[in-house]
């Protein structure tokens, strides 16, 4: 119609970038040749058992155009995605394409288009390879100057690895008398005298905030949830404590059980300040969480948590373990409550670092410390919200999708915020899993059928394979290569083989 563009048909879009194809001879009334093609055999769904005719619906050879995949895309939808930048830790290969696959979560958070976090979260079924993984990404991206913590080593299998650095890492429980304070001061007791007042209150109110939050959720742990004004009277408590309400320049060192005696033998003005009518009246309404932290002193954190941190902490190392394995005869919860108590613990000790000083923190088997309750999940969550902030790759490994959602009852709080977990980590690692657990995945992280079908299929075929996904981006199917190094340093089946040869 005039006026209007005139419609351009795929050939005039192959003739843009190619010779454009023969057009066809007209046929007329009685020329069966149009019936005689249109009855014709076509190729088998495989292609002709030939050289160069396999994998191909239509017969060959086919006409050859040029164009940029940009511009072709319309026409060839099924083009593999573009690779992530060559910048960080080598990972190993893409399967698909065969170059190398590399992983710098902060750079690709710089970059902008790929990532809006450099927080990671790993799935997969026991035996997958997520540690090993771990460990290769740990190891490649200390010669980027990067640092790590575990955060907690339940099974002490990155012991190993930080003495083969010239690490000594910290062994608790059984056997040993390292000791940490769950309420130490870290850093600020060398910077506090430099700072102005405003930078003073600034500090110590997010201290005093992630403390009470940490004695809230150990209240937790032992079947307790805290109420408002239980957070009140910690946080007053904690305030007197460091001698913050005394106007003093000097911060006070304190601990828990110093916290449980200040609400077990409250003074007058204590329960004065918050507004109680009496002694009696105190002690009566705090009486659960002051039984709560009391049970923790006397039970599963004896000697580990209740006292002067006993323990000096080489920072500058690049990986540095809290070995957690002499803790299983203790049970699941005084773990998970160790690992609470390491993970605050190492939040402020790696605070107030330069510019550009990046830390990796890895929480291993983080399902235990999410299934304390409400607060420890809130606590976590935290912590991946500010991982930009304070500079860190937070590393989370689970085997499965529930491990997030078993922290209360369905639909609760707790499991929003714990499923909302998934969408602070911009960088899915997915190993090998079943179908079930799969289609829960690929639910939670809108994976598409195909990329379903390989997280079930192709990634299941070799150890350490798994699908490497950023955020909306398509997926990628990595192989970790592991260096002879390497396997000899991190062997999660040794403990199997040093039995076998036992017998």
């Amino acid at each position: 119609m005039p006026g209007h563009a005139q419609e351009r048909t795929a050939a005039d879009l192959l003739a843009t970038f190619g010779g454009a194809p023969s057009p066809r001879p007209a046929t007329g009334p009685g020329d069966h040749s149009r019936r005689d093609r249109m009855n014709r055999r076509t190729a088998p769904r495989r292609g002709h058992a030939r050289i160069g005719h396999g994998w191909s619906p239509v017969l060959a050879p086919l006409p050859v155009y040029h164009a940029s995949t940009h511009d072709i895309g319309g026409l060839f939808p099924l083009l593999g995605s573009r690779p992530t930048p060559a910048v960080g830790a080598r990972i190993g290969y893409d399967v698909d394409s065969g170059g190398a696959f590399y992983c710098h979560p902060v750079e690709l958070v710089l970059r902008g288009g790929y990532a809006t976090n450099p927080n990671m979260a790993l799935f997969g079924e026991p035996g997958r390879g997520k540690s090993s993984t771990v460990v290769a990404f740990l190891l490649r991206m200390a010669s980027f100057g990067v640092r790590t913590v575990i955060s907690g080593d339940v099974k002490g299998e990155y012991t190993p690895v930080a003495r083969a650095l010239g690490a000594t890492p910290i062994v608790l429980g059984a056997g040993t008398n390292a000791r940490i304070n769950a309420l130490d001061l870290g850093p600020l007791t060398t910077r506090w005298n430099t700072w102005s007042v405003h930078r003073q209150r600034d500090e110590l109110t997010s201290l005093l905030s992630r403390w009470g939050q940490l004695l809230a959720a150990l209240a937790e742990s032992q079947g307790y949830a805290p109420t408002v004004t239980d957070d009140a009277a910690l946080a007053a408590v904690l305030h007197r404590l460091v001698g913050a309400t005394d106007g003093n320049t000097h911060l006070r060192p304190i601990s828990i059980p110093d916290v449980h005696r200040q609400l077990a033998e409250p003074d007058p003005q204590l329960w004065h300040d918050l507004r109680y009518a009496s002694r009696r009246a105190f002690l009566d309404q705090l009486r659960p969480v002051t039984d709560a932290l009391a049970n923790l002193i006397s039970g599963p954190l004896a000697g580990l948590f209740d006292g002067p941190t006993t323990v000096d902490l080489d920072w500058n190392a690049p990986l540095q373990t809290m070995d957690l394995s002499r803790l299983r005869s203790r049970g699941d919860t005084a773990i998970a409550i160790a690992l609470t108590c390491l993970g605050a613990w190492t939040s402020l000790a790696t605070d107030l670092r330069a510019d550009g000083d990046i830390r990796i923190v890895v929480r291993d088997e983080c399902w235990r410390q999410l299934r304390l309750g409400p607060r420890a999940v809130a606590t976590v969550d935290a912590e991946l919200r500010l991982s930009r902030l304070e500079q860190t790759i937070q590393i989370l490994v689970l085997h499965k999708l529930s491990d997030l959602l078993s922290v209360g009852a369905s639909g609760s709080q707790a499991v929003a915020i714990a499923r909302d977990l998934i969408a602070l980590c911009s960088h899915r690692v997915l190993f090998g899993q079943s179908t079930r657990v799969a289609e829960d995945l690929a639910d939670a992280l809108a994976l598409t059928g195909p990329e379903l079908h390989r997280l079930t299929g192709a990634v299941n075929e070799r150890r350490g394979r798994a699908l490497w996904k950023v955020e909306n981006h398509s997926a990628h199917l990595v192989q970790t290569v592991l260096s002879g190094f390497e396997k000899r340093l991190f062997d999660t089946n040794a403990q199997l083989r040093t039995r076998r040869k036992g017998r």
